[in-house]
């Protein structure tokens, strides 16, 4: 993301997360402001992946996909291994490190998995 409040919005949420602040109403409310930035940067992936990253939280109270694998051809035939059976803050804090640099294609590349992951769930 380029929007500097939008940057801010993800460290603050990577800095609650690091010291063990999990509150899923706030990190909603903060991806639905960062989403409204990401509207303004006319990215359709990012916004998407924004939109069902928080309905995703509210819906589970928890973050349930797992990391995308490196390999798009085994995600395609390991689906139920992009789920988690717990909260997967690993993963999660993973997704908002996609969103800090959008320059590079692979971040874009796992946006789009994690899409497709939320979308199965």
């Amino acid at each position: 993301m380029e929007n500097k409040y939008a940057q801010k919005l993800i460290e603050k949420i990577q800095k609650d997360l690091l010291q063990d602040k999990f509150n899923v109403d706030t990190i909603v409310e903060d991806l639905k402001k960062i989403r409204e930035y990401s509207l303004e940067e006319q990215n359709p992936v990012v916004t998407k992946a924004l939109r069902l990253a928080y309905e995703h939280l509210e819906a589970n109270n928890a973050f349930m996909i797992s990391i995308p694998d490196d390999d798009p051809f085994e995600a395609t035939e390991a689906q139920d291994d992009n789920f988690s059976n717990e909260n997967d803050l690993e993963s999660f804090e993973y997704f908002l490190s996609l969103l800090a640099d959008l320059s590079k294609k692979n971040n874009l590349l796992d946006l789009r998995a994690y899409n497709a992951a939320f979308l199965a769930f």
